[in-house]
């Protein structure tokens, strides 16, 4: 039995990378031929009984005795200044308890600190339509909403900026963010790895393009919710949070708190997607007014509230340059962004460096320059959504080298082979690659979808890209030096608990967790019982994001059963008299002894039981320091590949995809069953946003925030999906398993719009797809002009010089 790699912390030490798949095996519990027995077989998730029979306990599902209900007054405007807030009426209103006021709750706060510019409740100004400005609290829902109309707010409008364009604009009426003084940019990055003019003089053909991605939301199933008591000097607050840490933290620092007075319980999800990572305003507000009236408030948000809280995609405009040699070897790119970021920070300073950062993640760029910014609007603040950041450039770039393939007369699969990054390498821009199966899923996805021997008809085309994601952020939200997550496990006679701070919010983290511990342990996961996302009795964990909870929450549950076996180990040997290194744990016993002897034995020596285990990302997974250099680092990196068949109709300009096939880099499936799952998750989104998804303004005001208007695929528009896990085992994973909730979404969006290409023969350089803007790149090409539609140019803004950084020299290069 090997030691837990890497010490208390679960810091894995970089030398790890080149231990063996077989090592990993080794290291847990033997059972028939030495086979894994929980791990990598497709089973339900360990929570689907209780959902699938309607028993889940959802966060609008609690209600306790005495609750009284939270509405919010939500600003009409998209930009104005508040002169004053008037209450008195809404609180005469019979059956109001208690009404708000920002000035009750002044302190800032954002998920990350370069973010913290929101305030519960407005106070200054509103700064998008939605933003809350006042709250009641009511017997009912439907008291506190009439209540609110009663609530007189003293608006002085001003000039709403709803545009990248616009918001560059100097001189303007009044930037966003008094902090941003004459400008509403938010963050600017210009970064230059190499030397890219020299890179573009020894090109043979340089190509520029402009790429437009527009701005989507999460759509989850389940609106947010949270419920909210305060009793003998303690708070806490339940919540349909993918971070119960993030909101621990806001709570605290809002309110006054210690964090040792404030607990979170993230409750069962529906759906989160990247919507729910923020700490929210209903969330404080609740907290406020149950520390003000002592009874436990509950807010709902609406379906069309959601809409207004977005922290979805951000609209991004994309200029891209690319100058290779004749056999189609890249030698310099140059990658610029422009970034919608509505109306707060949320995680945008770090979605801006992810526009740019995972580039060389996929293709060895030897010169690589990127520029980066993102603008305050008036319009509802975005974040953090499925893959954060990298759908959007990953659009760009993949139409960007099939434009290239096609002007050197190539292949595009032969292109992108010709420059795809190597296992046990180090990118130009300092990231490390461990395990890297991108020619294996190139390989997988092209050979069951035929795509290199497809003939060619009109209005039928197949269409392929590629794409990398993180198994995790390498650095946290805030600077310290803690795990990233942590894991404890108590043993005893009432069985196996593990406790730890991770969210399952329909990924099937719990179902993870349970399975390594059982693996470990020589149980089954029935007899797992998990305790997870409650600040008050778990360790921390960071959240459910980044694609983060398997790779990292994992490991540290691997070390502390690990732990827990050695004692149960040592115990039941002592009991039997045999030599630790003669037990086997397997089929719920420990050597000669069950499971539950085994127990009794090692309280009977050590008394209470209990073990824990923690992981942070080890410290070279970032081979440069800069400023930025934080976004982009990760323990591993999975790959996807994608091939899309489709057919589009010249004539109506209607688009109907008939097949996906999708090959992903997984490592090793821990859960095949959940893991294709994921996947299928992952197209679905990935054609909404390719077709349809769209999050639209006019003059500052959300065109549809209904599910009735704003459009997503249903069931009936789905196509078949072919599922090509290959599994090539990560040597820092837990049993060798990479990430899967967010990368298989990334190649689907090019994929799709370079089928459309094959189909007709005109390039679509912006998402959605509408019927309209086929027929406009149809027009065009009939005229004898250029068979697109898209932006046309990028805008001017003022970049600093770029931060010059030295790429890895040749040692470090390769690992």
């Amino acid at each position: 039995m090997s030691a837990p790699r890497g010490g208390a912390n679960g810091r894995l030490a970089s030398e790890s990378a080149t231990i063996e798949s077989a090592t990993i095996e080794s290291a847990t519990i033997e059972s028939a031929g030495g086979a894994l027995r929980v791990v990598g077989k497709a089973m339900p998730r360990v929570d689907a009984v209780s959902k699938v029979t309607g028993r889940t306990v959802y966060a609008d599902d609690l209600t306790f005795p005495g609750t009284i209900h939270c509405v919010l007054l939500r600003s009409p405007h998209p930009h104005a200044r508040i002169r004053g807030v008037d209450v008195r009426e809404a609180a005469g209103v019979p059956g109001v308890v208690a009404v708000l006021t920002g000035a009750a709750m002044p302190t800032r706060f954002g998920v990350s600190p370069s973010s913290e510019e929101e305030q519960a409740l407005a106070t200054e100004k509103v700064r998008y339509v939605g933003e809350p400005v006042a709250a009641v609290a009511a017997r009912d829902e439907a008291t506190a909403r009439e209540a609110c109309k009663k609530i007189h707010v003293d608006y002085e409008l001003l000039e709403p900026v709803t545009s990248i364009d616009q918001a560059l604009e100097v001189p303007m009426d009044e930037p966003i963010h008094a902090a941003s003084k004459d400008s509403n940019i938010h963050r600017l990055a210009a970064l230059e790895f190499g030397d890219v003019e020299e890179g573009f003089a020894a090109s043979d053909h340089v190509r520029e393009d402009v790429f437009f991605y527009e701005g989507s939301t999460h759509l989850a199933m389940e609106e947010h919710s949270a419920t909210a008591t305060f009793a003998d000097g303690q708070l806490t607050v339940w919540s349909s949070t993918q971070s119960p840490h993030n909101v621990h933290r806001a709570l605290s620092s809002v309110l006054g708190l210690p964090m040792g007075h404030v607990r979170v319980v993230a409750t069962p999800h529906g759906g989160g997607f990247g919507g729910k990572v923020d700490p929210c305003a209903h969330e404080i507000v609740i907290a406020k007014l149950a520390m003000t009236t002592g009874r436990p408030v509950k807010c709902t948000l609406t379906r069309e509230e959601v809409f207004y809280n977005h922290r979805g995609r951000h609209p991004v405009l994309m200029w891209v340059r690319t100058g290779v040699t004749r056999d189609g070897r890249i030698r310099a790119m140059h990658f610029r962004t422009a970034l919608d970021g509505g109306a707060h920070g949320s995680l945008g300073a770090a979605t801006t460096y992810y526009t740019g950062a995972l580039q060389p993640a996929t293709y060895d760029l030897p010169a690589y320059r990127f520029e980066g910014c993102r603008v305050f609007t008036n319009k509802a603040p975005c974040g953090p959504k499925r893959g954060h950041g990298t759908p959007q450039p990953r659009f760009a770039l993949e139409l960007h080298l099939d434009k290239l393939a096609e002007d050197l007369g190539m292949d595009p699969v032969e292109l992108r082979r010709r420059n795809y990054v190597r296992p046990n390498s180090r990118t130009v821009n300092g990231l490390r690659i461990t395990s890297c199966a991108i020619e294996n899923v190139t390989a997988e996805v092209l050979a069951a979808s035929g795509y290199s021997r497809r003939r060619r008809r009109d209005g039928h085309g197949q269409g392929f890209a590629v794409s990398a994601y993180l198994c995790g952020a390498g650095s946290p939200m805030y600077l310290n030096r803690m795990p990233h997550s942590e894991v404890n496990i108590e043993v005893g006679r009432g069985g196996v608990t593990v406790l730890c701070g991770a969210t399952d919010i329909g990924q099937g983290s719990d179902s993870v967790l349970a399975t390594l511990v059982a693996e470990e342990l020589g149980l089954e996961r029935e007899d797992v019982r998990l305790v997870t996302g409650d600040t008050g009795l778990t360790p921390v964990d960071l959240g459910s994001y980044s694609s983060r909870v398997t790779f990292m929450a994992g490991n540290a549950a691997i070390e502390a059963a690990r732990k827990m076996r050695a004692t149960l180990v040592a115990a039941a040997a002592e009991r039997s008299g045999a030599q630790p290194t003669e037990m086997t744990v397997a089929g719920g016993k420990i050597g000669p002894l069950s499971f539950e002897e085994a127990v009794v034995a090692a309280e009977e020596l050590y008394g209470s039981l209990g073990s824990g285990g923690s992981y942070a990302p080890p410290p070279d997974i970032s081979g440069s320091k800069y400023r930025g250099s934080a976004v982009g680092p990760s323990p591993a990196f999975s790959f996807s590949a994608a091939v899309v068949d489709l057919d589009a109709d010249r004539v109506t300009g209607e688009v109907r995809v008939n097949k996906v096939w999708i090959a992903h880099d997984i490592g090793r499936a821990l859960n095949p069953l959940l893991v294709r799952g994921q996947v299928e998750g992952g197209v679905y989104m990935g054609l909404g946003e390719a077709l349809m998804e769209a999050q639209v303004y006019r003059n500052g005001l959300l065109h549809h925030p209904s599910v009735l208007e704003y459009k997503t695929p249903l069931s009936t528009d789905m196509p078949e999906i072919e599922h090509l896990l290959v599994e090539q085992p990560d040597p820092e994973g837990p049993y060798g398993a990479k990430e899967v909730g967010q990368g298989p979404l990334l190649p689907v969006v090019p994929a799709v719009v370079s089928a459309i290409h094959d189909a007709l023969g005109i390039w679509v350089d912006e998402v959605p797809v509408t019927p309209e803007k086929v027929l406009r790149a149809l027009d065009s090409r009939a005229k004898g002009g250029d068979p697109r539609t898209g932006p046309r140019a990028f805008p001017m803004i003022p970049y600093p010089p770029c931060v010059k950084v030295a790429p890895p020299d040749a040692a470090s290069a390769a690992l």
